[in-house]
Parts: C-alpha cells; sequence; structure tokens
C-alpha cells in the first residue's frame, strides 16, 4: 500500500504534464474554488482541503472561511502553498499526519476532491474514519470526483476538451493530451491502476465509517462524469 502512495506522490511531487499551459491550470482550480466556496457553512467556519493540490485560488475559499487547512503528501506541492499563502494568516499548510493528530470536531467541512481514484480502498476507509472524527456534529464531508466503473480515460479526455473549448485552451488542451499520453502517468495508472467505485459501493463506504450521505447533483470542477457525494456524520 504504502508503495503505491509513494509512486503517486512522487508523480504529483514532480514537474508533472497534468495542467496543459498556465491557462488550464489557472482556470481548474478557479473552478475548483468557486464550486467549494459555495458550500462553506458560515464565515466562521474550519475547513479542510485533503489533498489539495497547487490550490492557485485557496485565497478565494479562505475569504468566506475562518480557517482553511490545505493538506498535501507532496512536500513539492507543500512548499510551494507556504510561499503562495504566507501573507495570509487564515490559511495553514499542512501534511497528512499533522492533519491526522488534529483534536477531534475541528472541522466544518472537509473537502477531499479528486483523490480517492489514487487510493486502494482500505485507504479511502482510513481517511473516512478519520474526517468522521474530525468533524463537529453537523459538520459536511464533500467526495468529490469519484470515478465510475464505466468512465474511461477517453471519457476524461472529452471532459477535458470540453472544458478547452469553454475557456480559451483548446488547442493547448490537445496538444497536452498527447504529452500526457507518452508521460509517466499512463504508465502508473495502468501499473497501480485507478480505484472506481459504483454509486452504491460508495455509500456503503460512507455509511460503514459513520456518515449519512447522498449522491450530489453536480460534481465539483469541470468533469460531470464524475461523481461527488455529501456526508454528515450520523
Amino acid at each position: 500500500m504504502q508503495n503505491n502512495m509513494s509512486n503517486w506522490i512522487s508523480f504529483w511531487n514532480s514537474d508533472h504534464p497534468i495542467y496543459v499551459n498556465a491557462r488550464h491550470r489557472d482556470v481548474h482550480y478557479r473552478t475548483i474554488a468557486r464550486d467549494v466556496g459555495r458550500y462553506v457553512p458560515s464565515s466562521d467556519a474550519v475547513v479542510l482541503d485533503y489533498g489539495c493540490g497547487e490550490a492557485l485560488h485557496a485565497d478565494r475559499i479562505a475569504a468566506v472561511a475562518g480557517r482553511l487547512i490545505l493538506c498535501d503528501a507532496a512536500p513539492k506541492v507543500r512548499a510551494a502553498l507556504l510561499a503562495r499563502f504566507a501573507g495570509i494568516p487564515n490559511i495553514e499548510i499542512r501534511a497528512p499526519e499533522e492533519v491526522a493528530a488534529l483534536p477531534e470536531h475541528t472541522l466544518d467541512l472537509v473537502v477531499m476532491h479528486s483523490v480517492a481514484q489514487y487510493l486502494r480502498p482500505e485507504e479511502t476507509d482510513v481517511l473516512f474514519a478519520l474526517f468522521h472524527r474530525l468533524l463537529k456534529p453537523g459538520g459536511f464531508f464533500i467526495l468529490g470526483d469519484v470515478v465510475p466503473p464505466h468512465v474511461s480515460p477517453l471519457v476524461d479526455a472529452l471532459a477535458l476538451l470540453r472544458f478547452g473549448a469553454a475557456n480559451g485552451f483548446f488547442g493547448a488542451a490537445l496538444l497536452g493530451l498527447l504529452r500526457t499520453a507518452f508521460s509517466d502517468y499512463p504508465r502508473l495508472r495502468s501499473k497501480l491502476g485507478i480505484s472506481h467505485y459504483d454509486e452504491a459501493d460508495m455509500m456503503s463506504r460512507l455509511r460503514a465509517a459513520g456518515f449519512t450521505a447522498r449522491r450530489a447533483s453536480a460534481n465539483i470542477g469541470h468533469n460531470q462524469a464524475r461523481m461527488m457525494f455529501l456526508a454528515q456524520p450520523a
């Protein structure tokens, strides 16, 4: 399990080609920040974005929350986050082990977006139990970008092309898909696998961790072929 995660962390810690250009990276994170911001329950809420990536526009979430904790396993990503948000006092950058050490009932909102596919099912179960412990009664857990069994890389590629056409980087998206095809990403995806879940399986896992949950009508971000779930501690 650890070797599996270490390989993915090494990939995200590198200069990977997932974002086709600066415009794609910016619009991607701007869209996520906009969507997450709509779920922040109050101006004093404590929010955790787990597996946040570069989170270029996390300041937009922090502006509507009391405290924002950004967590990523890749040291290079955390270093960039520390530099980017050093002047914003209500943004904290934490490693996964630091999040695991937080006191129980600390958080009002947990977001884990586009992470579950890179974890084995037993790893997601461990995180669900952690989030259940950290959430306050009445808090919310948003689980986004869950990949159903029928969603293939081709479906994801078409979603990216539509996103590029709508946001001015269609040509770059085409070239970027070619670059990604010859990068380490397909090799890692083939070797390590991507975790897929149908709706019933994910609902069952959330219930087993002590949540009441439902599938949301729309996913955070651009890829609406993937699923999002809204959960609360039971």
